[in-house]
């Protein structure tokens, strides 16, 4: 069992090149299994066009589920500040991209995040931080969407949480009943939230144009 390497992103200014960062062993033992992939499905790994492909799709699987690497709610503690606000705090259109831990195939979409302040607040990037660690893992989009509430949830511990997520499956789209326009929508409400009057004062500003 190869311990995983977070992956690194470092951008820098000569050449405009872009260092990256991976567990080699990982990526030598995670190439050998593509390129036998490749070769399953008839193609021929030696040819050019191939030639870097069984690396990349290790370096791109390890970005892609790097989710596993992080601690979301150590993330959240990193930037909490007490506050004496008590409204409701929305995060919308947040990207989101993940990979169905089904077909393997990406889903993607926007959440909306809110939450109501008891006694601390959190600093609105950790918020989609928060978002894509757990989307950088195998996921289903229900399981998704309760895994980021809870740990809002219990780090915060505020007076309610809420979140939806709204996404298009690959696998829906490339595959199966192959639905082009078809959108999933999943949703979660705690504390406050699950009060009728609050619900619908979050989704009224999640449909609002304000900006």
């Amino acid at each position: 069992m190869f311990k995983r390497n977070n992956a690194k992103t470092t951008n820098t200014t000569v050449n405009y090149k872009k260092k990256e960062s991976y567990n080699s062993a990982l990526t030598k033992e995670l190439s050998k299994k593509y390129k036998l992939l490749l070769e399953r499905l008839g193609e021929d790994p030696k040819r050019e066009g191939l030639l870097k492909t069984p690396e990349r799709a290790a370096k791109a699987m390890q970005f892609l589920t790097h989710g596993y690497d992080l601690d979301a709610k150590k993330i959240l503690k990193s930037a909490m500040f007490k506050e004496d606000y008590s409204e409701m705090v929305i995060v919308k259109d947040i990207e989101l991209y993940s990979l169905c831990e089904h077909h393997l195939l990406p889903f993607f979409g926007k959440a909306h995040v809110a939450y109501i302040p008891n006694g601390y607040i959190v600093g609105l990037s950790k918020i989609p931080r928060v978002i894509d660690v757990f989307a950088r893992r195998l996921q289903v989009q229900e399981r998704l969407t309760h895994e980021v509430l809870n740990c809002i949830e219990e780090t915060l511990k505020p007076l309610g949480v809420a979140v939806v997520i709204e996404a298009r499956h690959m696998c829906m789209m490339m595959r199966g009943v192959q639905k082009q326009n078809s959108v999933t929508t999943t949703s979660a409400f705690t504390g406050a939230f699950q009060n009728v009057e609050t619900r619908t004062e979050f989704l009224t500003l999640l449909n609002s144009k304000l900006h």
